[in-house]
């Protein structure tokens, strides 16, 4: 029950806006986080991510404007890390390890738990689904 509770508020991150015709007031969509294979980075990165982060991952996905923080600019995580992609502190994010403002914190951590109902409990599927979508993260940065 905690985990379909987890996922309602994490579907939360999941979503797209659309301006009202009507009022142009933003709107927020729920969606639940589709099932993707936990072996391409690419296709998690465009179903979970790319709302909010952008297809081309600069922080500006259609939720973007939607949200009280805005959405990091994934492209630049290496230059901002002195030129090194910080693979163990994205893994930390992805696994819902570390505090993030944007995403909850630990108790409501966004892709740990996602990642986990999603694999039926197999922590081999989580780790493997974390690693391929940090992978895809890191391939995206500019040089």
């Amino acid at each position: 029950m905690r985990v379909r509770y987890s996922l309602y508020f994490i579907a939360l991150f999941a979503m797209t806006a659309a301006v009202s015709a009507q009022d142009q007031a933003k709107k927020i969509e729920h969606t639940a986080a589709a099932q993707t294979s936990p072996a391409s980075g690419h296709e998690m990165f465009m179903s979970y991510c790319a709302s909010c982060h952008g297809k081309d991952a600069k922080g500006d996905g259609p939720a973007a404007s939607a949200l009280k923080i805005v959405p990091a600019n994934l492209t630049r995580l290496a230059r901002d890390n002195g030129g090194k992609y910080p693979t163990n502190k994205v893994t930390s994010i992805l696994g819902g390890q570390t505090d993030l403002a944007a995403h909850g914190n630990k108790e409501m951590p966004v892709w740990g738990v996602v990642f986990w109902g999603m694999s039926g409990g197999h922590a081999g599927e989580v780790q493997q689904r974390v690693a391929n979508l940090n992978r895809y993260i890191e391939s995206l940065q500019v040089k």
